[in-house]
């Protein structure tokens, strides 16, 4: 598990700032959402309700509720990429003692949080940050990040499969396709391609194979957003560059500051269960 970071890495230090965005870095809720919980009188500091947006806080310092409820915004804002080994659990912990990406990220010196999750037998890239409000977007199906996979399906692939899996394959979530899909090569017995997606639904890739009467053998994640691998080795992680951060702000219409660069409304805050 080593470090290697390259180029100008981001640390972002926190000090005073507005609720709004302390609630939004938690992952208690979106940055809309968070101004609404203001506005209705559900959050307090140091016991004082407050209900103005614009008041600011430090939350090294300061004891800041949601409906009674303390949250916790990390002092040291971090951004990580690592590679889940195939057979890890995406997890901070798991009560069977099995391996999981927490193992990896025990280093760093904050509570990070994966954004999305690998399927078990999955393998690839995985954000982690401690950064909520990012990690929101970057999972909400409205802002359309793409995840791109290197697959190994059994048998080989006909034109009329890939089709299909361009035009749209009927799962209970809805009509589920590839935004984009090329073969890589065929062997004597498999199909490798190269898929990418923008939809997140449980275990996607697996059951579009299904539905098309292919089976997946190996399922690789080398992108997410403007992020791509590269050189990490399974159990590997990196802080993100600057330029990298900087992007993925881009990707989901933030700024560096946080503040949406488009005039449409946040989503609601709901957990998303990204999958392969």
């Amino acid at each position: 598990m080593v470090d290697r970071p390259q180029g100008e890495n981001l640390t972002m230090k926190m000090t005073s700032m507005r609720l709004q965005k302390i609630i939004a870095r938690s992952g208690r809720a979106s940055r809309r959402e968070a101004e609404r919980l203001i506005k209705a009188g559900r959050v307090t500091v140091n016991d004082v309700c407050v209900t103005e947006l614009g008041t600011k806080a430090t939350p090294s310092k300061d004891i800041i509720k949601v409906d009674g409820e303390e949250i916790y915004c990390e002092e040291e804002i971090l951004y990580v990429m690592l590679y889940k080994p195939q057979h890890w659990i995406t997890s901070l912990r798991d009560p069977e003692n099995r391996p999981c990406v927490g193992d990896i990220l025990e280093k760093w010196p904050a509570r990070l949080y994966p954004v999305g999750r690998l399927d078990y037998d999955a393998e690839g890239l995985l954000v982690c940050t401690n950064d909520g409000e990012l990690a929101f977007r970057m999972q909400h199906p409205s802002f359309g990040v793409e995840k791109t996979y290197e697959v190994k399906f059994a048998g080989k692939l006909s034109e009329n499969s890939l089709s299909q899996l361009r035009k749209g394959v009927k799962l209970r979530e809805g009509i589920a396709r590839v935004d984009k899909i090329e073969i890589l090569k065929f062997t004597e017995k498999n199909t490798w391609v190269m898929l990418t997606l923008h939809q997140g639904w449980n275990r996607q890739i697996k059951r579009m194979a299904q539905a098309i009467r292919h089976r997946t053998l190996k399922i690789k994640r080398v992108g997410f957003g403007p992020l791509r691998l590269s050189r990490l080795k399974p159990g590997e992680s990196r802080k993100l560059m600057a330029n990298e951060v900087k992007q993925l702000y881009e990707t989901v219409r933030l700024n560096q500051h946080g503040w949406t660069k488009s005039s449409a409304a946040t989503p609601e805050h709901k957990n998303r269960d990204c999958d392969a």
